[in-house]
């Protein structure tokens, strides 16, 4: 569907990073720089709790940077500049899993976020599950049931939970990066706030571990 003129004006009035990037189109490279400065840890972030691999990440975000500058010359605002990134990350990332000969356990680490905290990838998994300990957690023992939980989810709720809890997206953000309705998206969201308690609860109310949850 082609982009009208009144929505790509609309954009480029609401969104600062869109501005950018029409000065990426003209060829601005100190644009293109600040765009990589705001949105390079942001897209890896993402990227590594997807695939689980940080070397991979790292990667997969040089390769969406080189896909947008490529695209430059093309590009007409249609959507947030975060939601059009993020929707070329979404491709990359599937195009990258779906090319493994085999899937390795992903390792999906957990990164200490220093004295103030939980780790923000634990806070995540709990607030997407709606659960809260009702016991004393040993951080260890939670980032390990973290990381079983959210490996546990299939590719598409994890993509979904990972841009609304850290890029904190709208359903219709999602939509349009997933390319998928809202309905879908609000289904995916609520399958996997399910799968992640029910791997969660068990150990936050009981301390007992599952063996594995429903994909």
């Amino acid at each position: 569907m082609s982009i009208t003129e009144s929505t790509a004006r609309r954009y480029e009035l609401q969104d600062p990073d869109v501005r950018l990037m029409l000065s990426v189109r003209d060829d601005n490279a100190a644009a293109f720089d600040e765009l990589m400065v705001r949105y390079q840890d942001r897209l890896i972030t993402v990227l590594d709790h997807l695939t689980g691999r940080r070397d991979l990440a790292e990667d997969l975000a040089q390769d969406v940077f080189l896909r947008v500058y490529r695209a430059r010359k093309r590009y007409v605002p249609g959507a947030k500049f975060s939601t059009w990134l993020f929707t070329i990350a979404n491709h990359v990332a599937s195009n990258a899993l779906r090319s493994r000969s085999r899937r390795p356990e992903l390792n999906l680490d957990s990164r200490a976020s220093g004295p103030m905290g939980a780790n923000p990838l634990d806070q995540m998994a709990l607030a997407a599950s709606g659960m809260m300990p009702a016991r004393q957690i040993d951080k260890a023992e939670l980032r390990e049931m973290v990381r079983s939980a959210l490996a546990n989810l299939n590719e598409r709720q994890r993509m979904a939970v990972l841009l609304n809890k850290f890029e904190d997206m709208s359903y219709a953000d999602i939509a349009t990066t997933m390319e998928l309705s809202q309905e879908a998206v609000k289904s995916l969201l609520m399958r996997a706030r399910v799968n992640l308690r029910e791997v969660l609860e068990p150990y936050l109310t009981e301390g007992s571990v599952p063996t594995d949850i429903k994909g």
